[in-house]
């Protein structure tokens, strides 16, 4: 298991764009377990939607991306370094997550070719699938 600290010497994300509170398991280069507290107090949710606040999709994906970006980037020949999106396919939507759900992100990575690769990546709230796709990443 990894803490916050911990996640941070791994991913450059700070707050408030650290979309990752801990890490239940992790292989280096191959898997990675993790979670995310959705809190009323994030930022996003003042405009979307004040009398209806739903998580954007844009950062479950966010949060997918980190959570494989533990993944690879815990190898030690990719310390330092960055993980970038290079697409976005199959992916959607399929229960809105709000303020107190806890995401459980899952991401395994299924092909790598030199510093491009994929993860299969899926966030469940209470065993329920919210999101569901492939990310296409370049270590940088």
């Amino acid at each position: 298991m990894l803490n916050i600290n911990e996640i941070m010497k791994i991913i450059p994300q700070r707050p408030p764009f650290l979309m990752i509170d801990k890490v239940e398991e992790y292989i280096p280069g191959k898997s990675c377990i993790a979670y995310k507290n959705v809190c009323i107090n994030e930022p996003h949710f003042e405009g979307h939607f004040p009398q209806n606040p739903i998580m954007p999709g844009v950062l479950i994906v966010e949060a997918l991306a980190q959570t494989g970006a533990v993944a690879i980037l815990s190898l030690e020949e990719n310390k330092g370094k960055n993980a970038l999106f290079g697409g976005i396919d199959k992916l959607r939507f399929k229960k809105q997550i709000i303020p107190g759900d806890v995401i459980k992100l899952e991401v395994n990575i299924i092909k790598q070719k030199g510093p491009i690769g994929i993860g299969e990546a899926v966030a469940t709230v209470d065993g329920k699938i919210a999101a569901k796709g492939e990310l296409t990443f370049a270590i940088v």
